[in-house]
């Protein structure tokens, strides 16, 4: 007797295997922790085969997991698009994505390049901006979703902390000078968390330099000018990170989340921002 697989079964096999947890994975499908369970045990009973391990700290696929894993990603994305087709829906669907340009080239590749094999019909367009100014947009309906550091006031759901660290060039100890030659973005949370740690901390400090851009920041802080802070993921291999044996004050984490346009119901919004929150708390 032929077994036919059902998709469903498969969507939950595959947002159990990227979140390593049938906890994680619940929020992803729309169904409760029992629920994901139980579907794992009626996937696994109609293929005869055991595909996922339980550890003590993540769900991972044994080597049938992970040859099912392949197929799943494979027949999910031609669901998507037989669906598509066959409802007219030729045209290319678009979403508007808006990001920092210190998170866009660190973050951003490895997800948008999956999400891209796992749904060709959606065309991306990125808006690299300031968090500050991406919060803006979201309300004047100029994007459909953002990745955004979050403000102090701000409330929105904390998917990833990142470090942020101090830098300077390599060939540079600018951070002996009296005062510290700071570099600055123009605007946000980094710009934030630096000048309260220097205040905390009484160092006399002038900036050299204030940009929105983190190119800008990073070609003053090369030429070895100035010091910054930078979130840990963004740091260029020119720049390095400065120990706290230094003596610069300890710098705060940086809390990132999403933000959607609230009047925006496109599905494949939904799909990017789910694999955003799947690769981001990943």
């Amino acid at each position: 007797m032929r077994t036919i697989l059902d998709l469903e079964l498969l969507n939950t096999f595959v947002a159990v295997v990227e979140t390593e947890s049938f906890t994680a994975a619940a929020p992803y499908v729309g169904r409760s922790q029992s629920a994901v369970s139980m579907q794992m045990q009626r996937l696994e009973q109609s293929l005869g085969k055991q595909l996922l391990v339980r550890t003590p700290k993540a769900v991972v696929p044994n080597a049938s997991g992970n040859q099912l894993l392949e197929y799943a990603r494979r027949l999910l994305a031609l669901s998507d698009e037989a669906s598509a087709t066959i409802t007219r829906q030729s045209e290319l669907a678009r979403v508007r994505l808006g990001v920092p340009d210190d998170y866009a080239a660190s973050l951003l590749p490895q997800i948008l390049r999956r999400f891209a094999n796992e749904h060709p019909r959606v065309v991306i367009e990125l808006v690299c901006e300031p968090s500050e100014r991406l919060n803006r947009a979201i309300r004047d309906n100029r994007i459909d979703l953002a990745v955004v550091t979050r403000a102090a006031d701000q409330s929105i759901e904390v998917l990833r902390r990142e470090r942020l660290v101090w830098v300077s060039s390599p060939t540079h100890a600018a951070w002996y000078s009296d005062p510290l030659p700071v570099a600055l973005f123009e605007t946000g949370t980094a710009r934030a968390h630096v000048l309260r740690a220097l205040a905390d901390s009484g160092r006399a400090y002038h900036c050299t330099y204030s940009s929105a851009s983190l190119s800008g920041l990073v070609t003053v802080v090369r030429s070895g000018l100035s010091v910054a802070g930078l979130a840990l993921c963004s740091v260029p291999d020119s720049l390095r990170v400065i120990q706290d044996v230094e003596g610069l004050p300890q710098l705060d984490d940086l809390e990132i989340g999403i933000l959607q346009n609230p009047i925006c119901d496109l599905r494949a919004v939904d799909r990017l921002r789910d694999s955003l929150r799947r690769d981001l708390s990943n």
